[in-house]
């Protein structure tokens, strides 16, 4: 061998030349079906051609190389029946492991090539041990290796602009002596700022991966975040407040079959409360932006439909003729006062709201209690309402009520309506329905204390903001080169790797909520972890006019590599921006895709208002007329700010050392007393014929009953 090339261009030169042949490749026959005595001993040469096979003798292969084994001569040398382009060889005994060379030659002791045979095909290079097993893997050399350059003389003291500078500055001094132009204004001075100021760039990032690298330095939420989710501790940011808010219809106004309150009224409008910020009264939807724009007040959306009635503006109780009464401390049912020829239509799971309206000393609505105020959701109701439902895009919408059966006080007839509320909404204090005032107001008889209030709404905070195009997913514009070491003959090929697509939403803060359960009380409705908090954002992706819609969720690390899902990541500043998959956990957006995002804003502490404190309205067209007032009587709850860095730091250390699986019976009963219905609880461990079994005997608060429900 003269060259080593990579393009053996001659074989198929002599294969098209008449006359000439050459060796094409060699096998060795080893195969354990073989005597031992015969295995590695016939070589199957294959050629260009057939031509000048038969008139080569034993004498004309040469068979060169060795370590151990040298001596190594052809014996026989016939042509294949059945291939004649093959020429079988045997040989005298089997070489090692070394790399022997068959060549074709005049004779055994003329080395000179046979004509009708190409120089550079007269000779192969081959292993009698290809086959056999052997516990090294030798990596082959390389002929032609590529050139080592000598290592760069690196300053790692230069890591900031001004070092580097200096450095460069320095270095072109040696290199151009005869430079020594320093002018900023200079070409050269200027590109070599250029430089320093790039250098110092990435220095700083090289600096930040480093420290972003481990959760005890992390500086960044984002990074935090992270980390802390390998430890299998999620990071929270946070969650909105709820309250619940009572719409007083304007009984002139309001239609008397209902008046149903949406989400998102037709063409897109939304209905939402706002904290105070004008003089009163509702707010047009022509003023919202300016208001948003110049009073920032605080604003709250329905978190489901609802059917509102004039009726239900404000319910009196009956005390069936008794004066000075009270609804005692841990009461759990009541009686309401209906009106025969405007029916109340309440139903089980209806909200109300018991409030002191007046003071019971004075009767004076500014000396009421503010802390008497109370939800409960009614858990029966005597006579119930009627249901009307109808279908709407296939789901089944309530659209009005229908009063029940007349039930009245056998003295005087008066229609009543029995109702009983959920034991965890049992009155926290005693609720004065009448009085007489004090002698310093004349010991006047005051009745109606307190009132419920129906047209009960669940709100929560936060703004939905228009439709936002948030960009289309770019084109695989970067290409990866492998650093793994190759030969020059076999380049490597580059892989495209689609640029990261992360998208930032432009307002702030995000809105973080629960998920809304239909719950069994009014007080569970407002109870909730903050850990249980999803970004209230909506995304469709819209490829080649296709929409399609992508899922928030926690983490990507158990989504299917189809799953159209995304992770929101809030960093300290509340700026938020979407992270999407690769492709294994999660897919990754499609080139071209071009998504658009609906979301809200407001999160937090800021959400927990006062009572009272939701004043103004703006609904879709033709509510404003018929709604006359909206108000929260209690203030809202669990707005919760984002967990800080420090706090998960802390928590996520140990985080693991929470049992969530029961394995032992004191594992079962500590498990299942976690239950906040569950006061305590005990396990036995028996054995049912073939496996052993946990029976596990629960104790509820209050003395519930284990029915099929819980």
């Amino acid at each position: 061998m003269i060259y080593f090339c990579c393009d053996e261009k001659r074989r198929k030169a002599v294969e098209a030349k008449p006359g000439l042949n050459g060796i094409d490749f060699l096998e060795v026959l080893d195969s354990e079906a073989l005597p031992l005595d015969q295995r590695q001993r016939t070589l199957f040469v294959h050629f260009l051609k057939a031509a000048g096979l038969p008139a080569l003798k034993p004498e004309n292969i040469r068979i060169e190389g060795g370590e151990r084994v040298r001596d190594v001569a052809a014996m026989t040398v016939t042509v294949d029946a059945t291939a004649p382009k093959v020429l079988v060889v045997t040989v005298n005994q089997p070489g090692d492991f070394s790399t022997y060379t068959l060549r074709l030659a005049r004779s055994r002791t003329d080395p000179a090539r046979l004509d009708g045979f190409d120089p550079q095909l007269s000779a192969v290079d081959f292993s009698f041990k290809v086959e056999c097993p052997t516990d090294f893997d030798c990596k082959p050399g390389q002929v032609c290796p590529p050139e080592t350059l000598p290592a760069p003389e690196i300053n790692y003291l230069a890591k900031d602009y001004a070092s580097f500078r200096r450095l460069m500055l320095d270095r072109l001094a040696s290199l151009m002596p005869d430079w020594a132009e320093r002018n900023p204004a200079d070409l050269g001075v200027t590109l070599v700022e250029l430089l320093a100021y790039v250098a110092d760039r990435l220095s700083y990032r090289q600096d930040a991966i480093a420290t972003e690298a481990y959760l005890g330095t992390a500086r960044r939420r984002i990074s935090v975040r992270r980390h802390a989710r390998l430890v299998d501790y999620h990071m929270h940011d946070g969650c909105n407040a709820r309250t619940w808010l009572h719409v007083r219809l304007d009984p002139a106004n309001a239609p008397a079959n209902g008046l149903r309150l949406r989400q998102l009224g037709p063409a897109g409008a939304r209905t939402r409360f706002l904290t105070r910020c004008l003089d009163g009264g509702p707010v047009a939807e022509i003023d919202l932006p300016r208001v948003l724009t110049q009073y920032r007040p605080e604003a709250f959306e329905p978190l489901t439909d609802a059917v509102l009635y004039r009726q239900h503006n404000e319910i009196t109780f009956y005390t069936w003729g008794d004066a000075r009464c009270c609804l005692p401390q841990g009461a759990t049912r009541a009686t309401l006062m209906d009106n025969a020829t405007d029916r109340l239509r309440l139903r089980p799971g209806d909200v109300l709201i018991f409030e002191e309206r007046v003071g019971p000393l004075t009767g004076q609505p500014a000396d009421a209690n503010p802390r008497h105020r109370q939800a409960v959701r009614l858990t029966r109701v005597q006579p119930a309402a009627e249901l009307v439902v109808t279908q709407e895009n296939g789901v089944a919408m309530e659209v009005d009520r229908t009063p029940g059966p007349l039930l009245t006080d056998p003295l005087n007839d008066q229609p009543i309506v029995e109702i009983a509320w959920a034991a965890e909404d049992a009155l926290q204090f005693p609720l004065c329905l009448s009085a007489i005032t004090d002698h310093s107001h004349n010991g006047q008889a005051v009745a109606d204390v307190s009132v419920a209030l129906g047209n009960i709404v669940l709100v929560d905070h936060g703004l939905t903001l228009a439709a936002e195009p948030l960009g289309t997913a770019p084109e695989s514009s970067v290409f990866f080169t492998p650093t793994g070491e190759g030969t020059r003959c076999e380049p490597q090929e580059r892989t495209p790797v689609p640029p990261r697509f992360g998208p930032a939403l432009s307002a702030r803060p995000l809105t973080f909520a629960a998920p809304y359960i239909d719950a069994a009380s009014a007080s569970a409705s407002l109870r909730w972890n903050a850990s249980d908090g999803l970004p209230a954002i909506t995304l469709t992706g819209d490829l080649n006019g296709t929409a399609l819609p992508w899922t928030p969720v926690r983490d990507l690390l158990s989504s299917r590599p189809d799953d159209r899902e995304f992770v929101v990541e809030v960093e300290s500043d509340l700026a938020a921006t979407l992270r999407f998959g690769d492709d294994r956990s999660g897919r990754r957006p499609d080139a071209g895709t071009a998504f658009t995002a609906i979301y809200r804003i407001g999160n937090g502490s800021r959400g927990n208002i006062g009572a009272d404190a939701l004043v103004h309205f703006v609904a879709a067209p033709g509510l404003a007329g018929a709604i006359a007032s909206v108000r929260n009587p209690l203030p809202a709850v669990g707005g919760t700010e984002p967990e800080s860095l420090e706090d998960v730091r802390q928590r996520a250390a140990s985080a693991f050392r929470t049992q969530e699986r029961a394995v032992t019976p004191a594992d079962y009963a500590e498990v299942t007393a976690r239950h906040p219905s569950i006061q305590q609880a005990a396990t036995t461990l028996r054995w049912t014929g073939s496996w052993r079994t946990v029976f596990i005997t629960a104790d509820r608060t209050g003395g519930a009953e284990v029915d099929e429900g819980f």
